[in-house]
């Protein structure tokens, strides 16, 4: 068995977006005949993404590590800050890694980082030159489109490395162990909000959200609104009088627990629709287009893609909105919410589909 590092330095969401990648190269190299089956898989991360990690099937350990050139603030980078780092991959006896990477970013200096710590195999994709910081090298644009959804691209890198899943894996999100909350939620069926968004930009007005959970119950919904323990004030404005706040009461896996028992979870574009996603829950999507919904929006599940598209602040990856009025998600109506939840209940909508696209690498 080999110690396979797995690098996805960002937050939560896109960890969560890596896990068929993570189960692929678990699953280990297609065509050994040494007898050996899968991979111990070391899921390299940074602190944001440190919970969603620990859920993926196929990670046999995590670290953590906060990138300079990923996170934001960013830490500074100092030599004791990257021999932590060198030390624990040495120490680990880890031989090979796959570095996922988004379209905007580059996997060298984590390669660099690497090689100094002995890693004899390295696959990434970059759009640089890689010298011999990479042995297995994709060109974006190339050898792969980069309009596909991240879970597929970051599956195309570990297939470059020679990684499959195994049979009978459809290749969706996943998480591990699942917890029984009906504790927490009570029985009977109910539908989630997640009003909070990682960044402005990407949310939807609390009295929106409001509005649309007085709707859903005035349709015989049960509400249960969720949110970290930095969103109380806003998950109690959302919730209102009646319905369920459980506002900086669930952790990560907790909240998992909550998305699998629901009938449909209303979020935007962040971490929690990627969690819901990897449950195998409905969403209707509040998707700013500040990032293309190609790439982000939760997959493999049935979706509603609301949020206009073609707004003026389009592919800016934009923190905070550029647009006066932040008219991309504001135009969105709770009556428009209320309808797209229904048609996920009544199955009226259908299951997203993504073009899959066959990958070549690169050798140096």
């Amino acid at each position: 068995m080999g110690r396979v590092l797995v690098a996805r330095l960002d937050s939560m969401g896109d960890v969560l977006l890596a896990g068929p990648a993570v189960r692929a190269v678990a699953n280990g190299r297609s065509g050994r005949t040494d007898g050996v089956a899968g991979n111990h898989v070391v899921m390299l991360c940074g602190r944001q993404g440190e919970a969603a990690a620990g859920l993926l099937p196929g990670a046999a350990e995590v670290y953590s590590w906060d990138s300079p050139w990923i996170m934001n603030p960013a830490p500074a980078m100092t030599g004791p800050h990257a021999d932590r780092l060198i030390e624990y991959v040495r120490n680990s006896r880890i031989s090979e890694a796959v570095i996922l990477t988004s379209f905007h970013q580059s996997p060298l200096p984590l390669a660099l980082l690497l090689r100094l710590a002995g890693v004899e195999r390295i696959t990434g994709a970059s759009t640089d030159y890689a010298g011999s910081l990479l042995d297995v090298r994709l060109k974006p644009g190339e050898d792969f489109p980069e309009d596909q959804p991240e879970a597929e691209r970051a599956l195309g890198i570990a297939e470059a490395a020679g990684f499959r899943l195994p049979p009978g894996d459809d290749g969706k999100l996943r998480v591990a162990d699942i917890p029984d909350v009906r504790g927490l939620v009570g029985d009977g069926p109910y539908v989630v909000v997640h009003p909070g968004a990682a960044v402005p930009a990407r949310a939807w007005p609390p009295l929106h959200h409001a509005a649309a959970v007085e709707l859903l119950q005035g349709s015989g919904h049960k509400v249960v609104v969720t949110g970290g323990p930095n969103e109380t004030s806003l998950t109690a404005t959302v919730a209102g009088p009646s319905a369920l706040d459980l506002g900086g009461r669930t952790d990560l896996s907790t909240m998992a627990g909550v998305m699998a028992g629901a009938q449909a979870v209303v979020v935007g574009n962040t971490g929690p629709a990627h969690l819901a996603a990897a449950v195998g829950t409905p969403v209707v999507s509040l998707f700013s287009p500040v990032v293309p919904a190609i790439r982000w929006a939760p997959y493999g599940v049935p979706l509603e893609l609301l949020g206009d598209q073609n707004a003026a602040c389009r592919l800016t990856r934009a923190r905070v909105c550029p647009v006066p009025g932040h008219p991309c998600l504001d135009s969105v109506s709770p009556e428009e919410v209320v309808a797209a939840v229904e048609r996920l209940i009544s199955g009226v909508s259908s299951l997203s589909t993504h073009v899959s696209t066959r990958r070549k690498a690169r050798n140096r």
